[in-house]
């Protein structure tokens, strides 16, 4: 491990070496990769120049430039994308352990050693210097680069005794298929490998620490309830205090803790974690990441997706079932997305029955050529009838009215995209083809969310939990666990809070489903070059792009050097947050023959 460069508890290391700027703000815009507006090829150049007063820091601008493929699909690997050239060494990122502000805490032999099940081969504990890398995919030029995460599993040294833990679990956010497969297997793991028998569940989310009771949790509790739906435990958003949550941890006497929940839950479960901390008290505190939506960050899914997915080809089925029975007939199903398609991509990959598939990270425009009621004219045409996916954080800047409101986790809460969409093509036929359309529009939302996760889930979900509590009993604390690339990792919380994990536009999955659909990429490059616009920011920084490209930009990510998924728009942003460069920033776009 000595080639490694540990980071402990940091949040995002990126390693560059530009001359003429700052570490971080180098690093970040050099971030800026490629993205894939496949009607015309774009660059994009970053300029950086020194402002006044600060001629000292730099003699000549910095330009860091993103191309864009025609192709749908780049298919490039990490680090390797045009105008990158940037090499460092392996960075490891670690994540907290109690001894970081308790340094004297003793350890004991771990009852694993005993237990029946782990005595075949001593193979079963994890080294202290065991990672696993971010990325698997790299360079022959540069072998080993990249982030590094500490391995989960059992080690052979604990820093609790059985008798004396006192655990808890802890559900928040929406529902998701797996939850009780994942409280079941957390009682269980902590009763039959580690001799743990004072478990409790906190019921209704965070808020239930302090306003409601507790449940006893048992294996005999908890033995069927992952062929059940939902949670046990309840549910709740919202209802965070950290002080009250960390008081009620200490008076019940808890000292392991078990967050199960989306990135605002883990990012609760991150002041938790700062307060137990502050407090000086032996307590770990475990983020097991959920959400259906497949949008958290680092990991390479989430669980519940496989369901989702799965689940998600019934109402594909019916629609195209109702479609295709009557004349000009529509099926248009909505899927969970918020933020990412991923869902309603994978779901029309998976279905081959899906003509046209809209995500939040592609923008799409209903009139003129290559729009959606042209497409949808040309489908019928042909077929006589099609079906329709959409997240439903799609289309969301085309409806007349957005709704400011939040929901109480801060989620904004959305239109019916399906609902519009449905009146908008009923509309443009009845008014320009004197026709009328037979649409079927099936919403199966909360159908998929509240079913019980399928066997794939099941099997990934037992793998959270034993990796979770085994951190615990090792000592770590303010992390999550996942796996990335196949293998399980403790993960600073921070790293899978920092962004929403989105679909990649300039990755061959969405070339795939380009092909597969045959639908069009909906951007007129000509005209977001046409409609220039000057966005003023704080600071004296100005950013002169247009609205729409910078949409496009924010929902294209792709890999910098490290491995890790940086959005175009994000580097920029911490770039001019950056005070120790005080500079400028100038985005110049101009069309590129193909």
């Amino acid at each position: 491990m000595a080639s490694l460069s540990c980071h402990r508890q940091s949040s995002y290391a990126l390693l560059a070496d530009t001359k003429g700027l700052s570490g971080n703000s180098r690093a970040r815009a050099e971030s800026l990769t490629s993205f894939s507006c496949y009607s015309r090829t774009l660059q994009l150049k970053l300029c950086r120049a020194p402002s006044n007063g600060s001629q000292q820091r730099a003699t000549k601008n910095e330009q860091v430039s993103v191309y864009a493929s025609t192709h749908a699909s780049i298919g490039v690997h990490p680090g390797t994308e045009p105008g990158l050239q940037i090499h460092g060494p392996p960075v490891f990122e670690d994540v907290p352990h109690l001894t970081d502000y308790l340094p004297d805490l003793p350890t004991y032999p771990s009852p694993l050693s005993d237990n029946p099940a782990y005595t075949t081969g001593r193979h079963y504990f994890v080294g202290p210097d065991d990672v696993v890398a971010r990325n698997v995919v790299t360079s022959l030029k540069s072998p080993g680069e990249g982030s590094h995460f500490r391995r989960a599993g059992p080690r052979e040294k604990v820093y609790f005794k059985s008798e004396d833990v006192k655990a808890c679990i802890v559900t928040c956010g929406g529902l998701c298929p797996g939850l009780n497969t994942v409280i079941r297997e957390i009682v269980c793991g902590l009763w039959n490998q580690y001799g743990v028998q004072d478990i409790i569940g906190i019921e209704g989310g965070y808020r239930g620490f302090y306003s409601r009771n507790t449940v006893p949790l048992n294996p005999k509790v908890v033995n069927d309830i992952h062929k059940r739906g939902g949670t046990i435990l309840g549910t709740s958003r919202g209802g965070h205090d950290t002080t009250k949550i960390v008081n009620s941890i200490e008076d019940r006497g808890v000292n392991q803790v078990y967050i199960i929940g989306g990135d605002g839950t883990q990012k609760g479960a991150a002041a938790i974690f700062e307060e137990v901390r502050k407090r000086g008290l032996k307590i770990s505190v475990v983020g097991v990441p959920k959400t259906i939506d497949n949008d958290i960050a680092v990991i390479d899914r989430s669980f519940g997706f496989d369901t989702a997915v799965e689940e998600a080809q019934r109402a594909i089925n019916a629609a195209h079932t109702e479609a295709e029975s009557v004349n000009n007939g529509i099926g248009l199903v909505k899927l969970m997305g918020r933020y990412s398609g991923y869902i309603a991509m994978y779901a029309t990959l998976a279905s081959r029955d899906v003509d046209l598939c809209l995500i939040p990270e592609v923008p799409f425009y209903l009139e003129g050529e290559g729009g959606l009621y042209e497409f949808v004219e040309k489908r019928l045409q042909e077929n006589g009838h099609m079906v329709i996916v959409v997240a439903e954080g799609a289309g969301q800047e085309l409806m007349e009215e957005s709704l400011n409101a939040r929901d109480a986790s801060g989620n904004q809460l959305l239109r019916d995209i399906g609902l519009w969409i449905s009146q908008k093509l009923k509309d443009h036929y009845s008014s320009t083809k004197k026709k009328s359309l037979n649409l079927k529009y099936i919403d199966p939302t909360y159908m998929i969310r509240a079913i019980p996760s399928n066997a794939a889930d099941n099997v990934y979900c037992t793998l959270l939990a034993q990796s979770g509590l085994h951190g615990a009993m090792a000592g770590y604390t303010g992390f999550t666990v996942g796996p990335v690339n196949g293998r399980h990792a403790y993960i600073p919380i921070s790293r899978v809070t920092e962004r929403q994990n989105r679909v990649n536009i300039a990755d061959r999955m969405w070339a795939r489903l380009l092909s597969s659909t045959n639908q069009p990429a909906f951007i007129d490059a000509e005209k977001i070059i046409r409609k220039g616009s000057k966005v003023e920011s704080r600071d004296g920084f100005q950013l002169d792009l247009n609205k729409q490209l910078a949409d496009i930009l924010a929902n294209s990510t792709s890999h910098s050097p490290n491995g890790s998924l940086v959005s175009a728009d994000r580097a920029v942003q911490d770039a001019k947050e950056d005070e120790s460069t005080p500079c400028s920033i100038q985005v110049e776009c101009s069309i590129l023959s193909p």
